[in-house]
């Protein structure tokens, strides 16, 4: 997919997840989330060439100044994410971030320790990732599921699962319909 290709699919998938976006004009120059995700997909194409980890870890610090959003540039972040009211959010190097994501203010997807290797949540397709939410350890979160507000979540959850609570546990999610 050509570079403006995948900027207009960003810009329209932000339309269609915020009710509040006017425009593409509006959410191009407005939305810090998906700046956010654009410099990171700059930070993560220098990370992944020998000699730049430097500069990829430059450019993602510049991201968190501008954008209130921390991603590091190991982190891997799918198509069509999209970070509303971005404030806050900790994506860290060894996370794996799915398409279609919905992240909302304040979301951590950290580690527990420092352990080398894989140590950061994988996010499945299509889940929802509530404000505040905590999702810690190298824990798996099924494709369609839901993350709630301020949950904390240290275990697995298996596709189209609900996830609440502190510490969270999950139950099935049952779909919501949206209005066309």
């Amino acid at each position: 997919m050509g570079f403006f290709s995948r900027l207009d699919e960003d810009l329209r998938n932000a339309q269609s997840r915020d009710p509040a976006a006017r425009s593409k004009l509006d959410v191009l120059l407005a939305y810090s989330g998906l700046h956010a995700v654009w410099m990171h997909r700059l930070s993560h194409a220098l990370w992944l060439r020998p000699g730049l980890a430097l500069p990829a870890r430059l450019v993602s610090q510049l991201a968190r100044f501008l954008t209130g959003v921390e991603i590091h540039p190991g982190a891997v972040i799918g198509r069509r994410v999209f970070i509303d009211h971005g404030m806050g959010v900790v994506i860290g190097e060894t996370a794996r971030v799915g398409d279609d994501v919905l992240i909302y203010h304040g979301v951590t997807l950290g580690g527990l320790g420092p352990v080398r290797g894989h140590r950061h949540p994988t996010i499945g397709d299509g889940v929802l990732l509530g404000a505040g939410a905590k999702l810690l350890g190298p824990i798996i979160i099924g494709e369609g599921s839901a993350v709630g507000a301020n949950a904390v979540v240290l275990q697995d959850a298996p596709p189209n699962s609900l996830v609440t609570g502190v510490p969270a546990t999950h139950r099935p999610r049952v779909p919501v319909r949206r209005e066309p």
